[in-house]
């Protein structure tokens, strides 16, 4: 008892320390790892640099492997089954593995052996020391979570965070192609309309950066069009097993979990969707464009891939030197138009409504499968399969496409659309009602275009995809919900109803915000253009405004004639269009609880 006693009160405390201490060294460790990743791989260091980096990589090595290890034996015994996740052991295997090396050195044993090819591997070091930096890093902020952080602020902190590292990633040495200057602003332009998932550009993507440096935009775009906090929450939860039911709580409300027990499914569902629709996007872009557009085998898979992760994130940037507007891509490539098409509309309809859709199919052939079997039943329908969620987003993006195509069809039919075969025309309307809702890739001259479906254009690009979703805009959530409520005020009802269900208060006060919030800020921005810029015309301002809150990164033309003001205003306008005006807002101003007293209720007169 007494030992007991002083263990509590002595020893256990500095257990506790030391393990802080552990913690802070290997969050620096994470930090110099990535910072030495970017160093060798984005700049011509010389030997001696190499030698020294190696010397700061062996430091980092030996960090981690205390930290690992006092982890494990500093510890309580009954925690620490549940410190690391099944994934997180095998990391932990792996970075004891790296000893190996040292082990037979010391000991004089024959080094030739075909194990020592790959755990005595530089590359095999490094690529273990990347993946636990990334998880330190990631668990350090989700258990930051715990410390009472505001969820918003942290999101849009994440974003601002991920955008000056990738600003500074894209003015290395070998991301730019030899001879060509950028200035920072350009690349923080770009950066944070990759991050953004916008695909407005100063410059043009294929001229200014080499592979590598439009592999790191394609890299940002994935982060961007994922989630900073989506892909750190799946690290740390992936990885660890130590995180907290508040820390599980936090992260639920970021990804719409419908509870901590479904958590992980939804992390997975995400990632799993992302992969498989990407990876479909690409194999049939391949087929597509294989021996038609003038590129190396090698340089045709970068491009299906490039554009499948660039369409489904929503973003719009393209490596192709004209886009995906050039001539050679316009004739006979139906087929690459529509897959752009499905893809830019599977990732704006968001992840929620993916899942719902992949809960309805499965319910639907297992009914189909009994049915086959000879288990008969009076309807194969299965009733209440879909969320209201799902229905307003699927319902409300079906109208926009369809009506959007028509118009388009109608406007352009004899205008951009003349010369080509009818059924060209019909995907070029179909293309051109999906890409404002918001990826942005541009097929035909916007400038062409009659005032007509540039207004549709601007219209589409303000509404934009769905929330939690890759894509911008007011949402298509927000804005039906909107028109849900203006509908029941003109009918003079005091509910706003749905498909059979009653809208919450607070769903139509942040679709009323959100809507609001989107016109007053827009009419901000462009006022100030107009002032940065004021020799530019006032359509093509509008227009920028719109598709760089919209995140879509249409334009007619003036992007690159831009002030370096204006191109900031752009850059805070994009960042406010992916993190979103009402999340900025709850990030930045003090949250009040609500109240439990009513104050008089009083009319104001309206029309």
């Amino acid at each position: 008892m007494q030992y007991m006693r002083y263990h509590n009160k002595y020893v256990e405390p500095c257990f506790s320390m030391a393990l802080k201490l552990f913690a802070v060294l290997a969050n620096i460790a994470a930090l110099c790892t990535i910072v030495g990743a970017v160093l060798e791989f984005g700049f011509d260091l010389s030997e001696q640099l190499i030698g020294e980096l190696n010397l700061v990589y062996f430091w980092t090595w030996m960090m981690f492997l205390i930290e690992r290890i006092g982890h494990l034996l500093l510890t309580k015994r009954g925690q620490r089954k549940s410190a690391y996740s099944f994934l997180g052991w095998t990391i932990n295997g792996l970075l004891v593995l790296t000893l190996i090396p040292i082990i037979i050195e010391f000991f004089g044993i024959d080094d030739s052996i075909g194990v020592m090819r790959i755990v005595g591997n530089r590359v095999f070091h490094l690529l273990i020391l990347f993946l636990i930096a990334t998880i330190e890093l990631s668990d350090s902020v989700i258990t930051s979570l715990g410390r009472k952080s505001n969820p918003a602020l942290m999101m849009a902190v994440s974003f601002l965070f991920i955008i000056m590292v990738g600003s500074g990633m894209l003015l290395m040495p070998r991301c730019i192609q030899p001879g060509v200057h950028l200035s920072w602003i350009d690349s923080l332009f770009t950066a944070t309309s990759a991050v953004c998932v916008t695909g407005l550009t100063t410059i043009d993507v294929s001229s200014t950066f080499t592979g590598f440096g439009q592999l790191v935009i394609i890299m940002l775009i994935q982060v961007g069009g994922l989630g900073v906090m989506t892909i750190t929450s799946f690290f740390a939860l992936f990885f660890m097993g130590n995180t907290s039911i508040y820390n599980q709580m936090q992260v639920q409300d970021m990804v719409s979990s419908k509870s901590l027990a479904s958590l992980w499914s939804t992390l997975l569902n995400i990632f799993g969707f992302t992969a498989f629709l990407e990876l479909a996007g690409a194999v049939i872009i391949f087929l597509n464009i294989h021996g038609t557009i003038g590129l190396d085998i090698r340089d045709e898979l970068f491009f299906s891939v490039f554009h499948a992760v660039s369409a489904f994130c929503n973003a719009g940037f393209s490596n192709y030197q004209e886009g995906v507007g050039a001539a050679v891509l316009m004739e006979g490539h139906c087929w690459l138009y529509i897959t752009l098409a499905l893809l830019i509309i599977l990732g704006g309809i968001g992840y929620p409504v993916l899942v719902n859709m992949k809960i309805a199919a499965k319910k639907h052939a297992s009914v189909l499968w009994k049915w086959i079997k000879g288990q008969h039943y009076a309807s194969l329908s299965i009733p209440n399969l879909f969320d209201l969620n799902t229905k307003i987003v699927l319902r409300t993006t079906t109208v926009l496409i369809v009506l959007g195509t028509a118009l388009i069809a109608y406007f352009e039919w004899d205008n951009t659309f003349a010369g080509m075969r009818i059924h060209e025309r019909l995907v070029q309307a179909f293309f051109n009602a999906v890409s404002p809702r918001t990826a942005g890739f541009i097929s035909v001259n916007l400038n062409n275009m009659c005032i007509q479906s540039i207004f549709i254009y601007t219209i589409l690009m303000w509404i934009g995809g769905a929330s939690q979703s890759t894509a911008g805009g007011v949402k298509v959530n927000a804005f039906a919900v909107a028109i849900l409520n203006i509908r029941s005020i003109l009918r003079g009802t005091t509910r706003v109803e749905f498909a059979g269900r009653e809208l919450s208060t607070d769903s139509i006060r942040r679709a009323n915000a959100a809507v609001i919030t989107s016109i007053i800020v827009l009419a901000f921005f462009v006022f100030f253009v107009t002032l940065s810029d004021p020799d530019l015309p006032l359509k093509a301002i509008v227009f920028e405004c719109v598709s760089a809150f919209g995140t879509v990164g249409s334009s007619l033309g003036i992007t690159s004639q831009l002030q370096d003001t204006s191109k900031v205003l752009l850059v805070i306008l994009m960042f406010l269009g992916r993190v979103g005006l009402v999340t900025m807002a709850q990030g930045l101003l003090k949250q009040y609880k609500n109240q439990n007293y009513k104050l008089p209720q009083d009319s104001i007169t309206i029309s």
